[in-house]
C-alpha cells in the first residue's frame, strides 16, 4: 500500500561553484538549532575535506539533516539535505545523489545569473522529474539584478525542455551569509521563507512500506570502528540493524550479507537505529565488498534497482611508479602494489573516474572528467605518503560508427576586461577555438562564449591567468564529441634541464637565469634531467646548475663573488600538471612536486630527439 510520508523531505543543493550552497546549508542548521547557543562555529561546516577548505570549493557530496515546524499543520519535519559540487569536474557526485531526493534547490547568483554549471545540473533534475526551487542568492552584492537573474533562469528552464509544471517553479530570494530569504527581493530576517516553500513545493516521499526492500547504494564512507558503510535512500519496504540482505551486484551476482549497524541523518551526526522505513536516507555499515550502485533486498525476493549511470570520463593520465634518484625519499607507498590497491580503491567511491592497467605492471591509466578532477586525487595520494609518477594529461578520442576519429568539446563562458579580450581571443583561436557570443557586461566587463577541443584546453588556465592579469574569469562543461579538428600546439615555450646531481648554486642557476624562468633557488638538491625553469627557446636547454665558482686570492672584494637572483616561479600541483609536456613527468611526493625528463640521460635525449628531427625531415 503506498504511503505519503508527511514527516520527510529529501532534497538536493546544486548550483555553480561559488554561489553559495554550502554556506546556504550553514544558515539552514544554524536557524534549525543544531548548534548550541554557545559553541564555536566554522563557515562552511560542510567542507570538512581539508582540501575543500584550502580550494574553497565542494568536492564530496555529503549528508546532513535538520527538523523544523511545518507552519500549517505543527508537524515536526525531518528535511535530509545533500550538499553537493559545484564545479563540473564533480559532475559525477551530483548525477549520483539525484536517485536519493525528491527535489532540489537551484541556487544561482543575484549578479551572475545562471553559469555553465547551472545549466548541467538543473538538466540532470529536469531530466528525473524532480520539483526545483530557485533560489536567487548573494542579494546583498552591489550589482545584484534579481529581475535579469529570474529572466535567465526561466529561459534556461525553457531551452532544458522543462514541462510545465517544472517551469512554474516557485522563487525565493535570499542572502545566504546572513542567513535572510524573502517571496520577494525584501528579505526578512531569516529563512521562514525558505523552509515554508520546501515544505509547500519539495514533495514528501510516496512509498510503500510494506513492500520487499529495495536500497540503492549511491555513496560510501569510512568509519574508523565499523569499517566502510553504504548510504543509500530506501526505495521500498523497511530494514532493521542486523537483518538479512541480499546484495545484487553490477554483474547480477547476489550475496547474502547482513545489516550490522544501522544509522540515519540527524544534524551534522550519524544516529544508530533499530528500524528505518522507505524513503529514509540511511548508513549501513559491516558490509563487505560493497560498491556504490550495488542494490540491497529482501533474501526472498532480490529485486536489483536501474544502476546509477555517470557521463563518461573525458581526459586521462597515465600514473607510474617512481623511478627518479630520488626514489624512496619522501613517500611511504611507492610500489606498484600500493599504487594499484590505491587507486582501484578510489574507483570504489568515485564513480566518475576510470582506472586501467596497461601492458607495464607499473603503469596505469586514469581517466576522469577534467584536469581539476584527477588533480584532486593526485593531491589527495600525495597527503597519503604516496609517491609516484603522472604524465600530461590527453583527451580520450572516440571512433564514431563510420571510422571518423571524434574528440571532447567543451563550451567555454569567459568574463574578461576590454582590455585584454583581443589576446583571448587570439589565444583561443590558436586551440581552434570557435567563438559562439560576445556580450557587454554591465560591469564594464566582456562576456565570451566559446566552443573549443577539449585537447587545446589543457594547459590553457595558466596562460590565461596570466594574459589578463589574474582578473579573467573561466567556467567550462563537457558539450560533447565533435570531429577530430586538427593538430594544435601546446606549449611555446621549453625546459631549462639540470645537467648533473648536485646542491644548485648561485652560480649556476645565475648562468640559468639569464635564459629564462627558474622554478627553484639555490641549495636545492637535484638530478640530471629534472626541469628547473623555463626557457623562450625552441629547444630544450641543459645547464649545470650545480657549478660553482671557484676563488682565488685575487679576489678580495665580495661585490665581485655576489649574485643576486630573482625570485623562482613557485608552481602549484594545477600549474605544474597544466606546464608538463608530451616528453617529461611530474614526479610526486608528499613533500615535493618535480618536473623531469621521461629520459633522464642528457646525451641518450639527444640522440632521441636528433632521430624523430632526422624522420621528420624525410618525411
Amino acid at each position: 500500500m503506498i504511503t505519503t510520508r508527511t514527516d520527510l523531505r529529501n532534497i538536493a543543493i546544486v548550483a555553480h561553484v561559488d554561489h553559495g550552497k554550502t554556506t546556504l546549508v550553514d544558515g539552514m542548521l544554524r536557524q534549525s538549532r543544531v548548534f548550541r547557543e554557545n559553541q564555536q562555529l566554522v563557515d562552511r561546516v560542510m567542507d570538512s575535506n581539508d582540501l575543500e577548505r584550502e580550494r574553497g570549493i565542494t568536492i564530496l557530496a555529503k549528508n546532513t539533516a535538520i527538523t523544523v515546524p511545518d507552519p500549517d499543520t505543527g508537524q515536526l519535519v525531518k528535511i535530509n539535505l545533500v550538499d553537493t559540487p559545484g564545479h563540473a569536474d564533480f559532475g559525477g557526485e551530483v548525477e549520483r545523489v539525484m536517485n536519493m531526493v525528491d527535489g532540489v534547490l537551484l541556487l544561482v547568483d543575484a549578479a551572475e545569473g545562471p553559469m555553465p554549471q547551472t545549466r548541467f545540473v538543473l538538466k540532470k533534475a529536469l531530466e528525473m522529474g524532480l520539483r526545483v526551487i530557485v533560489v536567487i542568492n548573494k542579494m546583498d552584492r552591489k550589482d545584484a539584478d534579481p529581475d535579469r537573474t529570474l529572466n535567465l533562469t526561466f529561459d534556461l528552464f525553457i531551452e532544458l525542455g522543462a514541462t510545465d509544471h517544472q517551469a512554474d517553479f516557485p522563487i525565493i530570494y535570499a542572502n545566504a551569509i546572513t542567513g535572510q530569504s524573502g517571496m520577494t527581493s525584501e528579505l526578512e530576517p531569516d529563512l521562514r521563507s525558505l523552509f515554508r516553500t520546501i515544505l509547500r513545493h519539495i514533495p514528501a516521499p510516496e512509498v510503500d512500506i510494506d513492500a520487499p526492500l529495495q536500497l540503492l547504494v549511491t555513496n560510501l564512507g569510512y568509519d574508523d570502528y565499523r569499517g566502510v558503510y553504504a548510504v543509500g535512500r530506501i526505495h521500498a519496504g523497511s530494514i532493521q540493524s542486523g537483518q538479512a540482505l541480499a546484495r545484487i551486484s553490477a554483474s547480477g551476482l547476489v550475496t547474502v550479507e547482513r545489516a550490522r549497524y544501522l544509522y540515519i541523518y540527524q544534524n551534522l551526526e550519524k544516529t544508530e537505529v533499530e528500524k528505518a522505513e522507505a524513503g529514509e536516507i540511511v548508513a549501513i555499515a559491516g558490509l563487505e565488498g560493497i560498491a556504490i550502485g550495488d542494490t540491497l533486498a529482501d533474501p526472498e525476493q532480490p529485486v536489483a534497482l536501474p544502476r546509477i549511470k555517470v557521463e563518461e570520463p573525458t581526459v586521462r593520465m597515465t600514473f607510474v611508479v617512481n623511478t627518479s634518484p630520488f626514489s624512496g625519499k619522501e613517500g611511504r607507498w611507492g610500489t606498484s602494489r600500493n599504487l594499484r590497491e590505491r587507486l582501484l580503491n578510489e574507483v570504489r567511491n568515485n564513480v566518475s573516474l576510470r582506472v586501467a592497467e596497461t601492458e607495464a605492471s607499473d603503469t596505469f591509466l586514469v581517466s576522469g572528467r577534467g584536469e581539476l578532477h584527477l588533480a584532486i586525487l593526485i593531491e589527495t595520494m600525495r597527503r597519503e605518503g604516496y609517491e609516484f609518477q603522472v604524465s600530461k594529461p590527453e583527451a580520450i578520442m572516440h571512433d564514431s560508427p563510420d571510422g571518423e576519429l571524434l574528440e571532447p568539446f567543451e563550451e567555454l563562458h569567459i568574463d574578461t576586461s576590454a582590455d585584454t579580450v583581443g589576446m583571448v581571443v587570439e589565444m583561443l583561436g590558436s586551440r581552434r577555438g570557435k567563438m559562439l557570443d560576445m556580450i557587454n557586461n554591465p560591469d564594464n566587463t566582456v562576456h565570451l562564449t566559446y566552443l573549443a577541443p577539449t585537447r587545446g584546453l589543457l594547459g590553457f588556465r595558466y596562460q590565461f591567468l596570466t594574459a589578463t592579469r589574474g582578473m579573467g574569469v573561466i567556467n567550462t562543461i563537457f558539450h560533447g564529441y565533435m570531429p577530430f579538428c586538427g593538430i594544435i600546439q601546446s606549449r611555446a615555450t621549453s625546459s631549462i634541464v639540470a645537467f648533473e646531481a648536485g646542491i644548485t648554486t648561485n652560480f649556476g642557476l645565475k648562468n640559468a637565469e639569464e635564459r629564462g624562468t627558474l622554478f627553484l633557488g639555490p641549495g636545492i638538491e637535484v638530478y640530471e634531467g629534472m626541469v628547473i625553469g623555463e626557457t623562450q627557446r625552441p629547444d630544450d636547454l641543459v645547464v649545470n646548475v650545480c657549478k660553482k665558482k671557484h676563488l682565488t686570492n685575487m679576489r678580495s672584494s665580495n661585490k665581485d663573488i655576489e649574485v643576486r637572483l630573482t625570485t623562482p616561479r613557485n608552481m602549484s600541483l594545477d600549474e605544474a600538471i597544466e606546464y608538463l609536456s608530451d616528453d617529461e613527468l611530474l614526479e610526486v611526493t608528499p613533500l615535493n612536486y618535480r618536473i623531469r625528463k621521461r629520459i633522464l640521460n642528457s646525451e641518450e635525449r639527444g640522440k632521441l630527439n636528433k632521430k624523430a628531427k632526422e624522420i621528420l625531415s624525410e618525411s
